[in-house]
């Protein structure tokens, strides 16, 4: 009783303000887009530290670039799209599109990127004139709660309306259910439990699914030197958390000594073949779930745990797989910087490997294939089961905050119906309204039967 009478107060109140934002101009809206993405600009140093010391997860370094990275792209991308009123008109076809609001939206963030998801979803929800709840992990309370503050200060500064944006202050299970019940839209970015959760809470939701990235090397591609310096950054981001993290590299057999040792260059310490399955036993329990005790920790860290000790500037562990098998349990996600590499024998097999990995986890999210060869990359595209395919690139690009492909920013990616969600696309401010067609009358071209079953 206590979760409803709390979650109906914050949405009396979410409501009242989103009346009162739903008749901003593009100019009014559009300058707190901006004020909400630019304070936690700002602000990343002192919240990345924050998200460190309270969360245990991550690096500090790492988080200062994940949250200026993701308002910088947001905002970029942001800036010129209409979201008020006329947003569209086809002349030919005499169709008007008109923006309007969702009407409150229940933000559900994670522990492992608390703030980033707030203000990168937060901005997409603003710009379409919504009112945002956030519903924080409650090991990651006190830094989202100080995000929040941040933004809703500099919004002030604008007069926005009061309880725009407000977040439950001492979240709950029974609270995070009360809230997703009674708001109009659910954004859940976390877990694979929260966001099952959040589709079976009858409102409209939008969900993400778990990450399980496929590197796959093309026999033509040889710049070894550029796939290891990729990788690594990728993986050793945020010590390996994100999603979009490089899980297994698929390589020719008679490459393997070469990509080996322009990772050891940058930096990887290859774990002795005896080694492999202890990690596996670290990172994940007995009943196959992940180890939350691991989830974000070094390379040192997980080294002397398996009684080796390494070099303390390792950014990867790099091990060779284990088989094909379902006893690989190293073939599924692992939320740490280690790599897992599979020798084979042709492109073929190196792809039909890549597809088994993702059909055991992963499915629908994103992959990496190295070619330059036009062909090979469409055959990847062809045949893997992912919203986003790379080509020549880091894996942290799927996200859209690199500038360096046409992916829309976001830090909600979409896995379609693979991953058990609605979009298999990046989440966009697009998602975040409805919108009206207007259709004029115009002067039909009706085909003759016979002349449409001839085409």
């Amino acid at each position: 009783m206590e979760e409803k009478t709390m979650i109906d107060s914050m949405l009396e109140k979410a409501r009242a303000a989103q009346a009162v934002l739903e008749q901003y101009t593009q100019e009014q809206v559009d300058a707190l887009v901006k004020a909400m993405g630019k304070v936690i600009y700002d602000n990343a140093e002192q919240i990345a530290r924050e998200a460190v010391e309270e969360t245990g997860y991550g690096r500090v370094d790492s988080k200062i670039v994940k949250l200026q990275r993701c308002t910088l792209a947001a905002w970029y991308y942001l800036h010129d799209k209409k979201s008020v009123g006329m947003i569209d008109y086809d002349p030919v076809e005499k169709l008007a599109t008109f923006a309007k609001p969702l009407g409150v939206v229940a933000a559900l963030v994670p522990t492992t990127n608390p703030v980033s998801t707030t203000v990168s979803n937060g901005m997409s929800i603003l710009k379409c004139r919504n009112a945002m709840i956030v519903s924080p992990h409650p090991r990651a309370v006190r830094v989202t709660m100080h995000g929040v503050a941040l933004i809703n200060e500099a919004l002030k500064k604008l007069g926005a309306p009061e309880n725009l944006i407000q977040i439950v202050q001492q979240p709950s299970m029974a609270a995070t259910q009360e809230l997703m019940k009674k708001v109009d839209v659910v954004v859940a970015t976390g877990g694979a439990a929260m966001v099952k959760s959040a589709y079976s809470s009858g409102r409209p939701s939008f969900g993400v699914g778990p990450g399980n990235v496929q590197v796959v090397v093309a026999p033509d591609y040889t710049d070894y030197a550029k796939i290891a310096a990729q990788v690594t950054n990728s993986r050793s981001y945020d010590n390996g958390m994100p999603c979009t993290g490089e899980q297994a590299i698929h390589v020719h057999k008679d490459a393997v000594n070469d990509l080996l040792a322009a990772f050891q260059a940058k930096g990887s310490y290859i774990l002795p073949e005896d080694k492999a399955p202890l990690l596996a036993k670290l990172l994940f329990k007995e009943n196959g779930m992940t180890d939350p005790a691991h989830v974000g920790m070094s390379p040192c860290k997980l080294a002397e745990l398996m009684g080796l000790t390494i070099p303390e500037d390792t950014q990867l562990l790099l091990f060779q797989s284990l088989g094909m098998t379902r006893d690989n349990l190293l073939r599924r996600e692992k939320l740490c910087p280690v790599v897992q590499y599979f020798p084979y024998d042709t492109y073929e097999e190196g792809i039909a490997n890549a597809k088994s990995n993702l059909e055991w986890e992963g499915a629908g999210h994103s992959s990496v294939v190295y070619t330059n060869d036009t062909k090979r990359a469409e055959y990847a595209g062809e045949h893997l089961p992912v919203s986003r395919l790379l080509v020549n690139q880091p894996a942290g690009a799927a996200s859209g905050g690199n500038f360096i492909n046409g992916l829309h920013p976001t830090m909600s990616l979409g896995c379609g119906s693979w991953g058990n969600n609605s979009i298999s696309e990046n989440l966009t401010y697009r998602h975040l309204m409805n919108v009206t067609r207007l259709a004029y009358y115009h002067e039909p071209t009706i085909p003759a039967a016979e002349k449409v079953w001839e085409l």
